[in-house]
């Protein structure tokens, strides 16, 4: 079975349906990682380029070890070893990448709508890995495996995410995600981190972190995104981490099942307490499991796999 698109670009344009298909799909990756061999030759002959223009290091490595795992040829290129430091422009850089056939790109990059401007101009599949403070559509859909995968749900769970919402392309593909499986999501950061409008993307807002995860089956903790912002958005980390950072005391007004996840990476004792990200409460490692199968799961739904070679 495939997907009935050639890209990725974000989680707004995918169906419930589609959503549900790839955590299937996902679910059954993630057994291959379990294996004493972890390969399959489900992409053999199959070619991957990995196109980062930021730094990361989850987010390439998994996709890396995803195309890896499933017997593609991965490539690397990240923005000091490409052309661009020479002139070129992002799609001579693409064009050119296609002109040696590579079957998938996956594409990272600061400014919004890059991976769709590219996937308009190339025949290879499109893999939207992050882009400015659009969408993460890969990481939405591992969050939502990690809560599915515990609470065996994702219909009327409460979501609480908390954090600099205005900047983050992890909340827009959760909200998206979650809103589209049922979840009631809320956000919550001050007030200058909130964007204007969020509620039409079907989340409710709020300033108040205390009131926002009373009731929350799920608390996702989001680092600041300096490199993003052109000002100053609150008096000083100190005064932050004191009124947004979630710590074992703000964590007492919380249900004492509550799970917590994040994308990373973790500024400690900032947005989270070492003693929280490190808790009984945190999924924060299996998300990172997880990512792994998601990605699989997303290669070999686009490019069309062979079900057989990896059961």
């Amino acid at each position: 079975m495939r997907l009935k698109r050639k890209d990725l670009l974000g989680i707004e344009e995918l169906s419930s349906e589609e959503i549900e298909l790839i955590l299937e799909t996902a679910a059954s990756m993630k057994e291959v990682s379990e294996r004493e061999i972890k390969k399959v030759p489900t992409l053999r002959g199959k070619t991957i380029i990995n196109l980062f223009y930021e730094p990361s290091t989850r987010t390439r490595t998994s996709f890396e070890i995803a195309a890896k795992r499933m017997s593609a040829d991965a490539i690397n290129i990240s923005l000091s070893a490409s052309s661009v430091v020479k002139g070129e422009t992002l799609k001579d850089t693409a064009l050119n990448l296609e002109a040696m056939n590579p079957d998938c790109i996956v594409v990272r990059h600061s400014v919004s709508g890059t991976p769709r401007m590219l996937a308009g101009y190339l025949s290879s599949t499109v893999i939207n890995a992050g882009d400015g403070s659009h969408e993460h559509p890969s990481q939405a859909l591992l969050d939502m495996m990690t809560v599915k995968e515990k609470l065996g749900r994702i219909k009327g769970v409460k979501l609480t995410i908390v954090g600099d919402i205005a900047h983050s392309r992890v909340a827009r593909s959760n909200i998206y995600g979650f809103t589209k499986l049922g979840a009631v999501v809320t956000v919550c950061g001050p007030k200058t981190m909130l964007p204007p409008g969020i509620e039409a993307l079907g989340c409710k807002a709020t300033t108040d972190m205390q009131g926002a995860i009373k009731d929350a089956d799920v608390i996702m903790m989001l680092r600041i995104q300096l490199e993003r912002q052109k000002e100053s958005l609150f008096p000083s980390t100190r005064e932050y981490a004191r009124l947004y950072g979630l710590d074992p005391v703000k964590l007492e007004k919380a249900p004492k099942d509550v799970i917590i996840l994040h994308p990373g990476p973790i500024n400690r004792g900032v947005e989270i307490s070492p003693e929280v990200a490190d808790g009984p409460w945190s999924l924060i490692l299996n998300q990172v499991t997880n990512g792994v199968a998601v990605r699989m799961a997303l290669f070999y739904l686009l490019l069309g796999g062979i079900k057989e070679e990896f059961s």
